[in-house]
């Protein structure tokens, strides 16, 4: 076994060296694997099907790996299309493959995987008994799914399906990052524990490279080890650098799920080979009980308009803790007076985050601060856009002019760098599922359709 895997990026869209990708193409690798989606970014390209990256870089990326596959004939693999894995995210990289292809006189067998659930199919699931909530998943009742957008994520076995086909350029929905690249070796009998490992490793890139960027890594996968190797000029890897990766998006870095059972890195060893080439032994893999498909939801819960204020004046940074919530008090009154009861309070969130009093811990800073000025984010939340910037209009101008019980008369509280300070940021989106569906096979959730380009 001597299987080589190329992860050009960590993100389709997020750029990578021409250069750092010619060296992992002169190095024969079998399969190209890309990952190009993430709930690292929050719900809303899962609720509202908009990428997270532009359809400039996205096309900039997309180019060079369709020609560098056409250079090495072997499968391109492309998983979480549109960053959130939706059916209309597939669609749109493949819309853009097509162009791409006719542009550069480009030739392949596309097959393209859906991972979108049925509301209807989903809530059978549920009256089964047959989606399981993972550790801290927030409570849901039947009525969810027909609001959410409810993605599956897929593992190896949609993939391998295509692969087995002979299919060239492979399109997937949401897809386990690490499935990308584990589905050729996994296919071709390489151990799976290795596997995984190797997999977890290269699925971001050369984000376990020192320094990390957005280039590309080389495993090769052997029968008792794999090495994994940085591609950019000037960046290397460590043993430390390799094995800290296995704790990125992880609670356990010993123990990673996967829908097919448990990658268990406890007794792997990681070795200096040079400074860009890493080896690792020991990993193994314990397949589960059952198989299962984590599910992603978002749902749409209003519109938001925000501000951005700052304040350097000392009396004023101590006081706002007192003084906020007996501003939204007053502005609850005064929605009910300018909108005459049509608008109610409570279906309104007005919230002030105060950056440099520890707003990133939210409420855990281990010990005081006390800051010379702060940065003021104010949101402000309503069912439509409209009514959340008419209120954020009154918001603004009470939160400049709060009442400072060490000054007379009429202060300026908060400064605000635009005019006017209201900017409406549109939907806002929460995700709604951190489940699993049961009792399924590895491939019942997806859907796939295939063609000629």
């Amino acid at each position: 076994m001597d299987m080589r895997i190329l992860a050009p990026t960590g993100a389709l869209g997020a750029g990578f060296d021409t250069a750092a990708l010619d060296r992992g193409v002169a190095a024969g690798p079998h399969v190209i694997a890309c990952d190009a989606g993430s709930t690292d970014s929050g719900p809303a390209a899962l609720g509202s099907g908009t990428p997270k990256l532009s359809a400039q870089a996205v096309t900039r990326d997309l180019r060079l790996l369709l020609q560098a596959r056409d250079t090495l004939q072997v499968p391109l693999i492309i998983g979480s299309c549109g960053t959130s894995g939706r059916d209309d995210g597939v669609d749109w990289v493949a819309d853009l493959a097509r162009t791409i292809a006719a542009e550069d006189n480009l030739h392949f067998k596309l097959g393209l995987i859906y991972s979108d659930q049925p509301a209807e199919h989903l809530q059978r699931l549920y009256d089964q008994g047959r989606i399981r909530p993972l550790a801290n998943a927030p409570v849901i009742e039947r009525k969810l799914f027909e609001r959410s957008h409810t993605v599956a994520m897929m593992g190896v076995e949609p993939i391998q399906e295509l692969l087995r086909d002979g299919y060239d350029v492979i399109l997937a929905g949401r897809a386990s990052d690490t499935a990308l690249f584990a589905a050729l070796p996994h296919l071709n009998g390489a151990d799976p524990g290795l596997t995984w490992h190797m997999a977890k490793t290269i699925e971001c890139g050369a984000a376990c490279a020192i320094p990390p960027d957005a280039n590309g890594l080389l495993a090769t996968l052997r029968d008792d080890h794999f090495d994994v190797t940085t591609l950019a000029d000037g960046s290397r890897l460590t043993p430390r650098s390799v094995a800290a990766h296995t704790l990125y998006e992880n609670a356990d870095p010993f123990h990673i799920a996967e829908p097919s059972g448990t990658l268990d890195t406890t007794h792997a060893t990681y070795e200096a080979v040079d400074e860009r080439t890493v080896r690792v032994r020991g990993s193994r893999y314990i397949e589960a009980d059952g198989y299962t498909n984590k599910l992603e939801g978002a749902e749409l819960v209003g519109y938001q308009t925000v501000i951005v204020g700052g304040v350097r004046d000392k009396v004023v940074i101590e006081r706002l803790p007192e003084l906020l919530p007996m501003a939204k008090k007053y502005f609850d009154a005064k929605i009910l007076d300018v909108f005459g009861g049509r608008v109610d309070p409570d279906t309104i969130d007005i919230n002030y985050r105060l950056y440099g009093t520890g707003t990133v811990l939210a409420g855990t800073e281990p010990t005081p601060l006390q800051p010379q000025e702060l940065g003021v984010l104010i949101t402000v939340t309503a069912p439509d856009q409209g009514t959340a910037h008419a209120i954020s209009t009154f918001v603004a101008h009470a939160s400049s002019h709060l009442p400072i019980p060490e000054y007379d008369g009429l202060v300026s509280t908060l400064a605000y760098p635009y005019s006017p300070p209201e900017m409406d940021r549109g939907p806002l989106y929460r995700f709604t599922l951190s489940h699993v569906a049961t009792g399924v096979t590895p491939t019942e959730l997806f859907r796939t359709t295939t063609e000629e380009v």
